[in-house]
């Protein structure tokens, strides 16, 4: 089994995103001896965003590119073959401002390419990843699960089918800015949780 984690939080220490991802990851090595496990931590190793640099590099015809074109999409192809061997991808995803942080946004632009991670045909879209396994675990300062304000969970389910990956579960620790006693009860529950999901 190959097991990418990806941290998209912005902090280096005290993530509950990456505490849940973390505790994911030593849970399916534990019971699958011999993983490979691979992390990007995309604080410490920050993607570059979109720019218009970046667009005409991708759509330069490769044998075209400038060495710096060359140089800028070899970028998102070490990320794209990070995901095309992975097995099974866990993903630590605070919410900042209801929505996914900029660093797991700049991920996400990274890998969707068109020809190879999707395709688009006659009937519309088809992702090219699937069989993976994803794990999503989801770190909120309030309560927003089922609720309007939870506009991570519909992004996150419609990106990654637009990749192909249907296969989706996610850890939820909410209430992280509501004092000490619920961010006990928000961890207890997470890891309650991890452990239900991983059956």
């Amino acid at each position: 089994m190959n097991i990418l984690q990806i941290n998209s939080s912005a902090r280096s220490t005290g993530s509950e995103s990456t505490r849940l991802a973390d505790s994911i990851v030593a849970k399916l090595a534990a019971s699958n001896p011999g993983a490979e496990i691979a992390r990007r931590d995309l604080a410490a190793q920050p993607h570059p965003v979109i720019d218009e640099p970046t667009l005409q590099a991708l759509f330069t015809p490769a044998d075209q590119r400038s060495p710096e074109q060359a140089a800028r999409v070899a970028l998102d192809d070490a990320l794209i073959a990070q995901v095309q061997t992975a097995d099974v991808i866990v993903i630590g995803a605070p919410m900042y401002n209801f929505g996914i942080t900029v660093q797991l946004k700049s991920w996400f632009d990274a890998i969707a390419r068109a020809g190879v991670t999707f395709k688009y045909t006659a009937t519309g879209p088809v992702g090219l990843l699937s069989g993976k396994k994803v794990y999503v675990a989801l770190a909120r300062g309030g309560m927003h699960r089922d609720a309007p304000s939870d506009t991570q969970l519909p992004h996150l389910k419609m990106f990654l089918s637009f990749l192909g990956i249907t296969d989706v579960r996610f850890v939820y620790s909410e209430g992280l800015g509501m004092g000490p006693d619920a961010v006990a009860k928000a961890q207890a529950d997470a890891d309650a949780q991890i452990n239900a999901v991983l059956v």
